[in-house]
């Protein structure tokens, strides 16, 4: 508990110490209004697509020491001048007699201590608000009167990202800040590129009168630059330059002079950094949020947005740090991935190379589906905009434009155009929706597929289920030389690129899987013939993967262009692969003997301590015909890493075997809460999970990177939610299988399923993991271990009963 503790009560993560080993972030707002505030205070904002409208100038590249697109300094009136800090630490690195930062739900708190000022601010994006508000609070904490001024500084981005780093003579051009003087003596502070001019401005004010301000990185620092960001040679000065740029590094600084402060007295300076068309109608709003009323009612209710969505499913498992994870950060990352695909963080820079991902979002919205299906379904629809009339999907779009692309499967001549299951995992999608909802409507909802005509309009359009249907169509239609389902460029591992003609066997099962859940859907829609067909291609491929796929203690991984396979105890490196064990026992098509078998394979030969590794041995050299998996040294990321996604497919399988113990084991091992001891070797935020981990191979093992944007999240919540706590929707109502580990008495679950709430106490008196002796639905008897959602109750209270 090095650098912060879980506060439980006021759902948040108190990070105690602002140097921990590597930024740590929260997001604020959403991909339409929004961005990240690191612990420090640093803050990247943009609208929209982040790579063609930048607000914040935040290069993640920097040393943590950095100034990063905000702070705020506080100065001090002493007797030989001014005694200037920052109460956010970054950058001028004080030794604070406190700090804490808040990370909450939509919003961090940032406070400190230090030469007798308490400091506390708030960043948040109001729910219907598009701006940035930074609410900072000052109390005067020492036993005699202070002066202070508080000058909160944002430095801007050229709204074209890329260009921001490859254009050093352009952009400094075409950077201009202008004052903006309000009747009542208020000031708005504009900035904008010069082709946005009265089209996109960015605006930076506050509810206070600003006494000068500057627009100009060069003069603010002062000394032509060689003044620095730790003490900028301008607040020297009594008064900033009044200078508004027409060139160069924009900036906004605002002095405001707060006064004369008696011990005990608190003053509020609450700052707005957003974006409008027109400034004048964008005055209505920026004078709103003035009023300190207003900025705490914004606040209130982003806390009671929490709550409502938060409410929809309460856990309570005798394990505190699942409890931790899958009833607060777990969902709130689940909800941060639904938003932002893998467009923008701390590792994903968000300057145009991929924007929002076909098969990521197709997974991302699984793991908010039980508390907004209706925000999941119009993603879905998004999605299936970017799906090609062959069935195929488009790998990644840009959501502000639809134009979408097949990302690095673009770049090789001599490689398909497409990744082998990309179009399978919406299938999942759209099949938990409706179980979901039980909105069987929404399969007649027409889209368009990409294609579109020389005038721009859609070629060809389809309900969604004939889109559903083409995707299975694909993949039935492009089959390798074994009849298994061929990679394309890649499948879900991106970085494994075999030449053409190479099979999949991720693919295969995937493909199994999402058939199952389309003989499901049609049975539920009452098109038995349909349903029957594709049952027949499902027992079809089933016996063409068990022919080849099985490699005497495990599964095999992909079949090359010369039938060679890999993931094979004939292969020196990548010898067994996870996902090749864990995806025939979620689809079904290994046998029992066999998937214990593969499983127990799993953990011999892939499991640690710290989480399941992708693959092992790792690969030791580059090698061209494996593809970017060789470009990563023994143990990282794909090449024998613990690469987090993959993980709860594995305890997902685990639960399907009955293997409660060993399912929650798997769990507990990647919580992020429980890393929270061991954080200098895990570095990131124990709030969230990362992508990945550093494997055993590798001298770093322990050592986790690229938080937040992971599939990881939406998996793990399934993998708690629906498969361990055994909670999940079904079409005919609410199945509760639980897979616990033995030693579990029992848990209590609330969750509201189609408008009703049902309060689920699940009992293990016999310390079992699996298997219901009895459901019990408002004191009566049921079958099975199905809820009905035909119950006529708006509230139901279940109860399960454990046994042999």
């Amino acid at each position: 508990m090095k650098y912060g503790y879980f506060d439980n009560e006021k759902r948040e993560y108190v990070i105690t110490h602002p140097k921990t080993p590597v930024k740590w972030i929260n997001y604020i707002g959403t991909l339409s209004f929004g961005g990240f505030v690191d612990h420090t205070g640093g803050l990247l904002v943009c609208k929209g697509d982040p790579a063609l409208n930048r607000i914040t100038k935040y290069i993640q590249q920097l040393p943590s020491s950095d100034f990063k697109g905000f702070t705020i300094y506080i100065r001090l009136k002493h007797k030989d001048g001014f005694r200037i800090f920052s109460p956010l630490f970054v950058p001028t690195l004080d030794p604070y007699d406190a700090y804490e930062c808040r990370v909450g739900l939509g919003y961090s708190r940032i406070t400190t201590e230090y030469y007798g000022i308490r400091t506390s601010v708030t960043f948040f994006v109001p729910l219907a608000g598009e701006r940035v508000l930074i609410d900072i609070a000052v109390t005067n904490i020492a036993n005699h009167p202070l002066v202070c001024d508080l000058v909160p500084v944002v430095e801007y981005s050229h709204p074209i990202a890329i260009k921001q780093y490859n254009n050093a003579d352009w952009v400094p051009q075409t950077m201009q800040s202008k004052i903006y003087n309000e009747d009542s003596g208020m000031k708005v502070l504009t900035q904008y590129a010069f082709c946005n001019k009265g089209i996109t401005e960015n605006f930076f004010t506050s509810n206070r009168p600003v006494s000068s301000f500057e627009s100009d990185r060069k003069r603010f620092l002062g000394d032509n630059e060689y003044g620095r960001w730790s003490f900028p040679l301008s607040l020297r000065q009594e008064e900033l330059d009044n200078y508004e740029a027409f060139r160069g590094d924009n900036i906004g600084a605002l002095l405001h002079h707060m006064g004369k402060m008696e011990t005990g007295e608190t003053k509020r300076l609450v700052c707005q950094l957003g974006q409008a068309g027109d400034l004048e109608k964008a005055l209505s709003g920026i004078k709103k949020f003035r009023k300190e009323k207003a900025v705490d009612e914004a606040f209130e209710e982003l806390g009671r947005f929490w709550t409502t969505l938060l409410e929809k499913v309460v856990i309570k498992t005798p394990d505190i740090p699942m409890n931790n994870m899958i009833g607060l950060f777990n969902p709130y990352q689940c909800h941060t991935t639904f938003n932002w695909s893998r467009f923008l963080s701390l590792y994903q820079l968000g300057l145009g190379a991929r924007g929002i991902g076909f098969r990521d979002s197709s997974q991302d919205v699984l793991g908010i589906m039980d508390r907004i299906p209706e925000e999941a379904s119009k993603l879905i629809e998004k999605l299936l905009h970017v799906q090609k009339s062959d069935g195929s999907a488009m790998h990644q779009f840009y959501p502000s434009s639809m134009e979408a692309n097949m990302g690095d499967a673009a770049e090789s001549d001599d490689r398909p155009r497409y990744y082998g299951d990309d179009n399978l995992w919406i299938i999942l999608s759209v099949s938990e929706y409706i179980k979901e909802t039980g909105n069987r409507d929404f399969l007649d909802k027409v889209i368009p597929y990409y294609e579109k005509n020389r005038k721009g309009k859609p070629i060809e359009t389809g309900t969604i289920l004939d889109h559903l249907k083409r995707s299975i169509d694909f993949t039935r239609n492009n089959l390798g030389s074994h009849g298994l389902p061929l990679v394309g460029f890649a499948d879900w591992n991106d970085s494994v690129n075999l030449e053409t003609g190479s099979e999949s066997l991720l693919v295969t099962n995937l493909y199994g899987k999402a058939l199952r859940e389309m003989i499901g859907l049609l049975r539920y829609i009452d098109d038995g013939e349909t349903a029957d067909a594709y049952s027949g291609y499902y027992e079809a491929m089933k016996e063409r993967f068990n022919a080849y796929a099985w490699d005497g203690g495990w599964f095999i991984r992909y079949l090359d262009h010369n039938g060679n396979p890999l993931g094979s105890k004939t292969n020196d490196a990548g010898r067994i692969y996870t996902n090749a064990q864990t995806w025939p026992v979620i689809s079904g098509f290994a046998p029992e003997d066999k998937a214990r078998i593969s499983m127990n394979a799993v953990y011999t030969m892939l499991n640690t301590p710290k989480g399941i590794k992708l693959s092992t041995p790792g690969y030791n050299r580059f090698d061209l015909s494996k593809g970017g998996v060789t470009s990563y040294p023994p143990g990282a990321k794909e090449n024998g890493g613990i690469f987090m996604h993959a993980n709860p497919w594995a305890m997902i399988a685990e639960t399907i075997l009955g293997n409660g113990d060993r399912a929650f084991e798997y769990y507990s091992q990647i919580n992020p809460a429980v890393k929270n001891d061991c954080i200098d070797e895990f570095e990131v935020e124990p709030y969230v999970y990362p992508q990945n981990i550093l494997g055993n191979e590798h001298p770093q093992f322990g050592l986790a990177r690229n938080s937040w944007l992971s599939g990881t999240a939406a998996w793990m919540y399934q993998a708690g939610i629906k498969y361990i706590l055994g909670i999940r929707p079904e079409y005919e109502g609410l199945r509760i299988d639980p897979c616990i580990p033995s030693h579990w008495d029992g848990y209590k679950a609330d969750r509201v399923f189609r408008s009703k709430k049902f309060s689920i106490e699940v009992r293990n008196p016999l310390h079992v993991s699996k298997g219901v002796s009895s459901l019990t639905v408002n004191g009566t008897s049921v079958k099975g271990d199905i809820v009905p959602v035909s119950i006529n109750a708006k509230e139901i209270a279940v109860t399960v009963v454990l046994g042999e």
